[in-house]
């Protein structure tokens, strides 16, 4: 089973950018598409950017402009650039395929904070 960990969260300001990495210890490239999710606290894990193996996108509306999914299969990393970040995407941001699975695992997830 491929195990995935996020990385590259951290405190920023609003308006400010940050890079999460997601590297995976196995074979991204039969996975059809990969996402990442977050979940702030007291709320539902969500969706927030998809992108397959043809490198097509989809964003959910609440980061659509403002975030950028990317992938390189040959380093089974997956990206979330995030600019432009507002208070209300604070949130612990985990990678995962999509549609997402119970036979699949989480990773630690990585935390994302910013401050007004």
């Amino acid at each position: 089973q491929v195990q995935l960990v996020e990385s590259g969260g951290g405190l920023v300001q609003a308006g400010g950018s940050l890079r999460l990495t997601c590297a995976a210890s196995g074979s991204i490239f039969s996975i059809n598409a990969m996402g990442w999710y977050r979940q702030a606290p007291g709320k539902q894990r969500e969706l927030v950017a998809v992108i397959s193996n043809g490198g097509s996108t989809t964003y959910a509306a609440s980061v659509k402009g403002r975030f950028t999914i990317s992938r390189d299969n040959a380093k089974n990393t997956v990206y979330l650039q995030m600019n432009s970040l507002k208070p209300e995407d604070t949130a612990v941001y985990y990678c995962n395929a999509v549609p997402y699975t119970s036979s699949r695992s989480w990773g630690q997830g990585t935390q994302v904070t910013v401050s007004s």
